[in-house]
């Protein structure tokens, strides 16, 4: 299938056309037609689908068509919120499309002046459009599609109020598009709130994981994790995302990768969005070789091409268990993802593998999980104890 075959305006298609990209991916081949002719549409995919141009080439048509109308993307990480825009303009800079990106974290001025040079589509998280919008210098009395990216993961940030919030200042009148890397039942209720008589496109059940992603387990003590990760970095070869559960543990990790010689950054909560960039930009570019993150910061990570996903620490969702190895194994490339869990998280693996339909292969896990128990076992020293230096709480 082409692009050509899908109801794109010539305009759009000579830009594609330049940018080599002459084949849709299945969520777009399925969102595009649909999506163009004005319908709500809800898309569900694995991240790293295509998921930007499916919601991306209907708004720039749109627009083309109709000057007056202004396109709304809404998002959960200032990260995503970057990534979205790069990708919008890639296609839509050369036809004169203006962008304002409106996050946490960047200069309200330099906001303020992109909205007054009357953009095309705005991108933004809820927090900072609900400021701008309380400070009244942002006004979406144009906006004639609206687009709720990762809206899994806005439910799960806290967003919901937010949204409906921005959703009031927002006319009726619009095409509302609601992608999802899955759906429970507070998309669906989102969904139907906000959209009419949606055309749901499916590419892949929630919770399936790429079929090109290796997937392994290793059992391991919590005090054993930090060797058995840079036994892996050295085993294998090419760009690594370490997930972490969080922002302090992000951190050791990579200063101690770091010590050890590693090329690594990382991203979480506690970082500048210029720290998050940098990070970012260098991971893109190979001058990290590793980059270390908590789920939310990652939110906006969409680099082609990692080859290898760690799970430094369980996810507590099986959920994000797909979003994080969907980093890897991108278009249509190879990918392995490796979870480290300790011996008494057999039931986060179990929620896990229920999610996904498949049992995850255990590396070492018997060998290890017997060990450990030993040791959970072996007779304390009978030495008197000294003082503590750290005692309870008081």
């Amino acid at each position: 299938m082409s692009f050509h075959t899908l109801g794109i305006t010539p305009s759009l298609l000579n830009t594609l056309d330049q940018l080599k990209l002459t084949e849709p991916t299945p969520i777009q081949a399925q969102a595009i037609p649909v999506a163009i002719q004005g319908k709500d549409v809800m898309g569900i995919a694995q991240t790293g689908t295509g998921k930007t141009l499916a919601f991306g080439i209907p708004m720039l048509a749109q627009i083309l068509a109709d000057r007056t109308k202004q396109g709304l993307v809404l998002l959960p990480t200032r990260e995503l919120a970057l990534q979205v825009n790069e990708s919008l303009m890639r296609l839509g800079k050369s036809l004169g499309f203006r962008t304002a990106v409106l996050i946490g974290g960047d200069s309200m001025e330099k906001q303020k002046r992109q909205i007054r040079n009357n953009p095309h589509i705005i991108i933004a998280t809820p927090g900072r459009l609900n400021d701008h919008l309380g400070q009244r210098t942002v006004s979406l009395a144009r906006v004639g599609i609206l687009v709720l990216d990762e809206a899994d993961h806005m439910l799960d940030m806290g967003f919901a109020p937010q949204i409906a919030k921005i959703v009031e200042h927002v006319p009726k009148k619009r095409q509302t598009m609601l992608f999802s890397a899955t759906m429970p039942r507070e998309v669906v209720a989102l969904a139907t709130s906000y959209m009419e008589l949606p055309l749901r496109v499916e590419v892949s059940p929630p919770g399936k994981t790429a079929d090109k992603i290796a997937q392994e387990i290793f059992f391991v003590p919590h005090m054993e994790k930090l060797d058995l990760l840079v036994k892996l970095l050295h085993e294998h070869e090419g760009s690594t995302l370490v997930f972490t559960r969080t922002k302090y543990i992000a951190k050791r990790i990579a200063l101690s990768l770091r010590n050890k010689n590693f090329t690594a950054a990382e991203i979480h909560s506690n970082r500048s969005l210029s720290q998050r960039r940098e990070a970012l930009d260098g991971f893109k570019s190979g001058r990290y070789r590793v980059l270390v993150a908590t789920d939310i910061a990652a939110r906006g990570i969409d680099v082609a091409g990692v080859a290898l996903v760690i799970n430094y620490d369980l996810p507590e969702k099986a959920e994000d268990y797909v979003h994080r190895i969907g980093r890897t194994a991108r278009a249509g490339r190879e990918g392995k993802a490796v979870s480290l869990a300790t011996p008494d998280q057999h039931g986060h693996i179990k929620s896990i593998e229920r999610l996904i339909s498949m049992s995850l292969p255990v590396s070492g896990g018997q060998e290890l999980v017997s060990n450990t128990t030993a040791a959970m076992h072996r007779p304390r020293s009978s030495r008197p104890r000294g003082p503590r230096r750290f005692g309870r709480r008081r």
